[in-house]
């Protein structure tokens, strides 16, 4: 006798199971939401315009002695973070090439001996404008092809195909939301900042996301065309099964080489890493446990309706 697809789905419920993933989810996007409109997230140099030192000590100095030295000179909003190796990363605003060398005498004063080199890098905050326009565009753009693309790739379901699109964002626009309340915590508790290299992680989890979630997709779709008739939420709890093994090891392949470039890369670059490791674990969760859910709820939702029409049209 053969097994149908509602017995083999029913051995994972994960659709029956959607509100307690959309409560997880809330509960990891709901504190960064809050963070993020205290101002959590601090922009670096790049979004605001500036001046950049890179300082290295022969030894660390007290970070607090460094603040005092930039107060003195009038920098007293200089935000100040250690990296390896005796540096200072000396965040200050725009600093002229004469505010940069009273710095660094200023620094060669208070440390004797210590400093032993002091390299200094300018953005303007018309380039700032245009790199945070960009990335908003990108994303813009990026999520209207996806809609259109996974649209035509299930036309086969006339208009229906576009809730598959809608799902797809709603999945990477959860974990972008993540990964940008996560660091607006950091940003708002340890000073954490954000530049260049994080709009491009928060690019590259959005492509990340989409890729997993249209495996996912493609499989329900698959099933659905091999199984016509069978009811939705059974081929979608199929399908995961299927899947979940592949995005799982995928994920944490990737995850293994993060971890090493973010314990071995070198400052410049943790944060850059940190970001990629939260997206690509946020990205798995909600391929497995959030677009196919909102392609239930979804078809939910119109059954009901569809059902109240009936109604009010026999009553």
């Amino acid at each position: 006798m053969s097994v149908t697809i509602a017995e083999r789905g029913s051995l994972f419920r994960f659709v029956e199971r959607k509100w307690l993933y959309f409560a997880l989810s809330g509960l990891f996007i709901v504190p960064g939401a809050v963070f993020l409109l205290l101002g959590g997230l601090k922009p670096g140099i790049e979004f605001l315009g500036g001046t950049l030192l890179d300082v290295r000590f022969s030894s660390p100095p007290p970070v607090a002695a460094v603040h005092d030295v930039m107060t003195g000179l009038g920098h007293g909003e200089t935000v100040i973070q250690g990296a390896e190796g005796g540096r200072l990363l000396i965040r200050a605003k725009e600093m002229k090439p004469d505010e940069i060398k009273k710095t660094q005498t200023a620094l060669e004063a208070a440390f004797p001996g210590a400093v032993l080199d002091l390299q200094s890098s300018a953005v303007s905050p018309s380039f700032s404008g245009e790199l945070v326009g960009n990335a908003v565009r990108s994303i813009v753009f990026a999520s209207i092809l996806i809609v259109l693309l996974i649209a035509f790739a299930f036309r086969t379901f006339g208009w229906a195909a576009f809730r598959y699109g809608a799902a797809a964002i709603v999945a990477l626009l959860h974990d972008a939301f993540i990964v940008l309340g996560l660091f607006a915590i950091l940003g708002y508790f340890l000073g954490v900042e954000v530049d260049s290299l994080f709009v491009t992680a928060v690019l590259t989890i959005i492509g990340f996301s989409v890729h997993d979630t249209i495996v996912v997709f493609d499989r329900i779709r698959e099933n659905l065309r091999l199984n016509p008739g069978e009811a939705l939420n059974p081929v979608i709890n199929f399908s995961l099964m299927q899947t979940l093994a592949r995005s799982v090891i995928t994920s944490v392949t990737v995850l293994f080489t993060l971890m090493a470039l973010y314990l071995f890369g070198g400052y410049s670059i943790r944060n850059f890493a940190l970001a990629l490791i939260v997206g690509i674990i946020a990205g798995t969760y909600s391929s497995i446990f959030n677009a196919s859910q909102v392609i239930s709820l979804w078809q939910e939702l119109e059954d009901a309706w569809r059902r109240r029409r009936r109604q009010t049209a026999t009553a």
